[in-house]
């Protein structure tokens, strides 16, 4: 599982310039690099002197500047894709004096330089399974709730206005930390309170 859950929120963060958050994200994603950079490798790593784990960070930080929400690509896929191409670059860098395939982590596809199409079909896969392993993990959490993907179909709201205040109460909960500590706690939407103050903040 990704380290970090706002992913989005997080990157935009960061593109307007904070530094911090930035240092922050990228400790906090250190376990997700280190893991990319050994599964490429084949071998597990070590931090200070292996150069495919500093090469891994830099290209993560790269990623970061890279990526855009509206891909349709989540980020942790976007961001191992450009870990793996960084690592291939690096290995061939050392590997110059001879003609070198390089296996992918995550296929039966093998890249060479000009090899695009292996790449496509390599960022469909690690987008797929990203989505999958985001499902997974979310269903998990609706288990603890209780529910299923099956009652949150069926009572799914039809009514566009009933959707909307729904959402800006959603919002109201997330933004307040007593509501939100009450929700983690009875298990239970304190949706009085935050339909009320979705209504005042649409006044």
């Amino acid at each position: 599982m990704f380290p970090v859950q706002d992913v989005s929120e997080k990157i935009r963060q960061i593109k307007k310039g904070d530094r911090l958050a930035r240092e922050d994200f990228l400790e906090n994603c250190k376990p997700f690099v280190f893991r990319a950079a050994c599964k490429f490798s084949g071998r597990v790593l070590e931090w200070g002197r292996d150069d495919e784990l500093a090469v891994a960070l830099i290209a993560f930080d790269e990623a970061i500047e890279r990526y855009r929400e509206d891909s349709g690509v989540p980020f942790p896929a976007f961001a191992r894709m450009v870990i793996v191409s960084r690592l291939a670059d690096h290995r061939r860098r050392e590997n110059r004096n001879a003609r070198v395939n390089i296996p992918l982590p995550a296929g039966d596809y093998v890249i060479e330089s000009e090899s695009n199409r292996a790449w496509e079909v390599f960022w469909e896969e690690e987008a797929a399974r990203e989505r999958e392993e985001e499902i997974k993990e979310y269903e998990k959490l609706l288990n603890l709730y209780g529910v299923t993907f099956e009652e949150l179909v069926r009572c799914s709201p039809r009514h566009r206005d009933t959707r909307r205040s729904l959402l800006q109460a959603a919002r109201v909960l997330v933004e307040r930390d007593d509501l939100f500590a009450e929700f983690i706690d009875k298990k239970k939407l304190p949706l009085l309170e935050a339909t009320d103050g979705a209504a005042r903040a649409s006044r």
